[in-house]
């Protein structure tokens, strides 16, 4: 799995003009899976995310997590992260699953989080979706959980 894990003032992601899922404070992640990712995959990355400590503290320091700062999560899924972009000019997805496995642990990563007392917004899994945010700082980060 691949997120690409941005810190937010604001977030919230629309459907054909009807919004499906806003947070205020908290993460923006883009999820992308790919053919190999297993449970253990979700496990790993619902593990790191909520403990980054990338939130400020009292002195501007990094040093609080989504969870110490009582955050929220807006997650939504991105099969374009494992677009291929070195050959030609047109991206080759062939490295995304397939939209059931994708959708499968795309929403045991959501639920994973969950379970960690994190609220979180999602956007609708395989539709055209408009994602606005505010990114607060910026922090912009890339994890992969193969790199566990």
């Amino acid at each position: 799995m691949k997120v690409v894990l941005q810190r937010a003032k604001d977030a919230k992601v629309t459907v054909e003009g009807t919004t499906v899922g806003a947070i205020s404070k908290g993460l923006v992640l883009l999820v992308g899976v790919t053919h190999e990712d297993t449970e253990e995959d979700v496990k790993y990355l619902a593990e790191k995310i909520p403990t980054l400590r990338i939130f400020e503290d009292e002195s501007g320091k990094m040093n609080l997590s989504l969870l110490d700062v009582e955050g929220a999560i807006l997650s939504v899924s991105q099969f374009t992260l494992y677009g291929d972009c070195r050959k030609g000019r047109r991206p080759n997805f062939m490295g995304a699953a397939k939209p059931d496995k994708a959708e499968l642990l795309y929403e045991e990563f959501n639920g994973a989080l969950r379970e960690k007392g994190i609220i979180v917004e999602t956007g609708t899994f395989g539709a055209m979706m408009d994602v606005s945010f505010t990114n607060d700082g910026p922090v912009t980060l890339i994890l992969e959980s193969k790199d566990k």
